[in-house]
């Protein structure tokens, strides 16, 4: 799977479990796309084939209705629920495994907005 992280996704560690797993990740420094707004982002993970991961639900999950309203495509946007609760949040390595069974499941990914902490 090749992954772009939003912002707010970019974490050395989640970088380095993810690729250890086998993903191609993609980092908004990488792409000279750092502070850039989420439809920003969202755009260049559309135009660069790639999955989402971010953690801001509402806007993503906007982003994708518009893209589903005007009948566009996408790659897959994932989506990481936090309630600032360590007990409840997924961790990293949660995050990856979430990731795992996801693409092992075999739903589609491709023009869909899955919560990855339905996947624990």
């Amino acid at each position: 799977m090749t992954i772009y992280l939003d912002d707010d996704s970019t974490k050395a560690k989640l970088v380095a479990l993810l690729r250890q797993a086998g993903h191609r990740v993609v980092i908004p420094a990488d792409a000279a796309m750092s502070g850039a707004t989420d439809a920003r982002h969202f755009e260049y993970a559309i135009s660069h084939q790639l999955i989402l991961l971010t953690r801001n639900y509402d806007d993503f999950l906007e982003l994708h209705d518009v893209v589903q309203a005007t009948r566009g495509q996408h790659h897959g946007v994932l989506v990481v629920r936090s309630d600032n609760d360590p007990a409840r949040d997924m961790t990293d390595r949660g995050i990856v495994h979430a990731v795992a069974k996801l693409e092992s499941s075999g739903v589609p990914i491709a023009n869909q907005l899955h919560i990855l902490n339905h996947w624990r």
